[in-house]
């Protein structure tokens, strides 16, 4: 049965939406409207200048599905993930567990692998690039020999891969580090009783009760890593001939919809990366089940 609110808790309510306000209205004008104008600017073709859209149906889509720049970039943005997200996990991995346990300066060294996550990512960026140049750069100086790494093709990615692990290690490290704390002691006291060796326990013991934060990582790290676009962009000469090797498909939206004036194209480049995005979600969460462990 209904019952009727009384004065007073409706005036309580309509001063909790009345203080609730401000964020729901900068959520519908900030993120829903954006979103809903990215999908309609997709079907359009934009103006001379930028300015005024012309709707074409799906015309930018058949664009896209035969320009062969979108599908190199976004091979260009999936190896990137394929090569730093092993790495990523499996240095964050090593050293979460390695810091979990008793040594002296251990809250040093955590903070030591924690600061490049508060450096601002253009700070980051310009002074790798400092330590990539071929001439006078810091690698070159402690290899011994001259190694062109923003200017190869074959190695450009490389370099990319190496600033992208080295800033992202720091926080999936103590995102391990709070889930090797949850992990009672018993577990492993009880499988050295039965003669279970570090080893052995790290990998049937430590890995399954890990797994729900490792299957957290990952799916951030694919997502962050196929949205990559400041750490090219900032190390990168974009005149350089190995910029192709390593331009990621946000920068062609960026280039589409910020260079070229065609938001149009650069929303249906962004919308078809989207829905890449969510099919490899959609496959993650639907292999949870099969190796993810909560208990």
């Amino acid at each position: 049965m209904k019952t009727k609110m009384t004065k007073r808790a409706r005036t309580e309510a309509i001063w909790g939406l009345l203080f609730i306000a401000p964020t729901i209205i900068g959520l519908l004008i900030l993120n829903y409207y954006p979103i809903f104008e990215t999908v309609w600017q997709s079907f359009c073709k934009t103006g001379d200048f930028g300015i005024g859209n012309t709707f074409i149906g799906l015309g930018n889509f058949k664009k896209l599905f035969t320009d062969k720049e979108v599908f190199r970039t976004l091979f260009n943005s999936f190896r990137y993930a394929i090569l730093s997200l092993p790495l990523t996990v499996a240095i964050s991995l090593v050293l979460a567990v390695l810091l979990n346990r008793k040594m002296k300066l251990r809250s040093v060294y955590r903070t030591i692998f924690f600061l490049p996550m508060v450096c601002a990512p253009a700070a980051v960026a310009m002074v790798w690039k400092w330590m990539f140049n071929q001439d006078y750069g810091l690698l070159n100086h402690m290899l011994g020999f001259k190694i062109n790494w923003v200017t190869d093709p074959a190695i450009a990615m490389l370099a990319i891969v190496i600033v992208g692990v080295w800033s992202s290690i720091g926080n999936n490290m103590i995102l391990l580090l709070g889930g090797l704390q949850d992990i009672p002691r018993d577990y492993y006291e009880a499988a050295s009783v039965d003669g279970s060796t570090g080893v052995h326990a790290f990998f049937h013991i430590t890995i399954p009760l890990l797994s729900p934060m490792l299957f957290f990582i990952i799916q951030t790290g694919i997502m962050g890593a196929l949205n990559l676009f400041d750490l090219p962009f900032m190390i990168m000469d974009q005149s350089s001939r190995a910029w192709p090797s390593v331009k990621t498909i946000t920068y062609l939206f960026y280039e589409y919809a910020f260079e070229k004036s065609n938001r149009g194209y650069g929303a249906a480049i962004i919308l078809f990366l989207i829905c890449i995005i969510s099919i490899l979600t959609f496959i993650l969460q639907k292999s949870e089940k099969k190796w993810v462990h909560y208990d």
